[in-house]
């Protein structure tokens, strides 16, 4: 996929970061990802724009999100969005990420569902996020996307962390019908993996690894087929209203819409939209991606399955086999852009894999990269209309978590784009913006944005020493 330097309008920035820079750039390229370089070549967009137009509806974002918005915008309303990207197609969190689809979205468990809104509005919750494995599940069915169906293992990283995985997986088969299973420390070395850290493992049935970037050229082939226009290099330098109309400045023109929808993931600047002003918060993740293993080295880290694994960290990492015999590997990263590139960030997710597989020590690493995460304010995602009296849209906030449920979170984004109403619509994810939870919080948030980071210093060490010693 990669292409000769002539033709790249701007070279990759590794040191953008979110709530620096106003834009991500213009027409750079991609992330030095493994998912980049083994997707093959990317299906033909629509290029810049270059000139004025109208469009009934723009979506600001060309990830899974914004491709899955357009293409059930098309597909299920016969509505033809116009998709505006910043750089290339799928550039941020969708060729950036570990291709888990789990069952799930934003960072709260399903008990904690129950603790903040009540049994019944859980079991809706749960509904509605079973519903969005279900159109994601039907989307990698229809697109060759290296799928690795087995469900989720999720690792007790310290034998105190196994109650915590008991209480979760009686929880969701006895309240949410689903067959979760506890598996011993030799359960998981024997049918799984010989995870060195592991103490016992949570196995939740619905879950597929994919290929992230084969998985968006599909979403992106689909949509076009049905008269979607998907122009790179065109990010919205503003936007402005009036009598009903939207207009978006692009560096090669304007684009005037009746509605908006706004799906930029980690990579939402404070400047791109009053609605979207500190909104997130986002976080940085790294990633490695392994030379193939040869067959000795993989029955040496006890790799007998391809379902993908995540452990009881607070700073977690996650990993999966893929299929050609590497090791993808992900966790934290640094606090800021400008220092993402410091190798001692590489160090500790080097150390996790050497940690937890000894054996591969002395196996070489042939992909790095990092990128940047969607942190809502309560650790779940919205997608909403946070002023009825604009036709401005958003879906945000998976916390990292939005592989799988990122197709359905477009879909309910085209469904209100288009004007549908839902009982649905009255959960959490969608009666509500992505505010703090008082008028005093949202005013704070503001005063004291600039110094957040200050703070998330102070609780990855605090995460550190719980997670490893406390």
């Amino acid at each position: 996929m990669s292409r000769p330097a002539a033709t790249l309008l701007n070279s990759y920035d590794p040191k953008y970061d979110p709530l620096v820079h106003a834009t991500p750039g213009r027409g750079r390229d991609y992330a030095p990802t493994y998912w980049v370089d083994s997707a093959g070549p990317p299906p033909e967009d629509d290029g810049p724009i270059n000139g004025d137009l109208d469009a009934d509806v723009v979506i600001v974002g060309s990830g899974f999100t914004g491709l899955a918005c357009a293409l059930f915008l098309a597909r299920e309303h016969g509505i033809r969005a116009t998709v505006l990207e910043a750089n290339q197609t799928a550039w941020g969190c969708t060729s950036r990420n570990g291709g888990q689809g789990q069952n799930a979205s934003g960072r709260l468990y399903r008990t904690q569902w129950i603790e903040r809104w009540g049994k019944e509005v859980a079991l809706k919750l749960d509904a509605e996020i079973r519903a969005g494995f279900e159109t994601f599940s039907c989307l990698v069915n229809e697109i060759h996307c290296d799928a690795q169906p087995g469900g989720h293992l999720y690792i007790a990283h310290r034998e105190k962390k196994l109650p915590f995985l008991q209480t979760q997986a009686r929880v969701m088969r006895e309240v949410f019908g689903y067959d979760t299973k506890m598996l011993s420390r030799d359960e998981v070395r024997e049918r799984y993996v010989n995870d060195a850290d592991s103490c016992g493992a949570m196995l939740e049935p619905l879950g597929i690894g994919v290929h992230p970037v084969k998985l968006a050229h599909g979403y992106l082939r689909m949509a076009r087929a049905l008269g979607v226009k998907v122009h790179p290099a065109s990010p919205v330098t503003g936007m402005t209203t009036r009598d009903g109309v939207h207009t978006l400045t692009t560096p090669g023109g304007i684009v005037r819409a009746r509605a908006v929808g706004f799906a930029t993931g980690g990579y939402t600047s404070n400047a791109l939209h009053a609605s979207l002003r500190n909104k997130i918060m986002p976080v940085l993740s790294n990633s490695l991606v392994t030379r193939p293993l040869t067959a000795q080295e993989r029955d040496a880290a006890g790799f007998k399955s391809t379902t993908f694994v995540t452990d009881t960290r607070t700073l977690r990492f996650y990993y999966r086999l893929l299929p050609d015999n590497r090791v993808q590997m992900g966790s934290r990263s640094a606090i800021t852009g400008a220092d993402a590139p410091h190798p001692r960030h590489m160090q500790v997710l080097l150390n996790g894999l050497h940690r937890k597989f000894p054996a591969l020590k002395n196996v070489g690493i042939d992909y790095s990269w990092w990128g940047w995460v969607d942190v809502s304010h309560d650790m779940m995602p919205r997608i909403t209309q946070p002023d009825p009296k604009q036709t401005v849209f958003y879906a945000l906030g998976y916390g990292g978590n939005g592989v799988s449920f990122s197709a359905h979170a477009g879909r309910r984004m085209a469904e209100r784009i288009a004007g549908k109403t839902r009982t649905l619509f009255e959960l959490p994810i969608y009666n509500s913006g992505l505010e703090y939870p008082n008028v005093f919080n949202t005013i704070r948030s503001e005063i004291f944005a600039p110094f957040r980071r200050i703070g998330q210093r102070g609780l990855y060490h605090w995460y550190y020493l719980r997670d490893e010693h406390f």
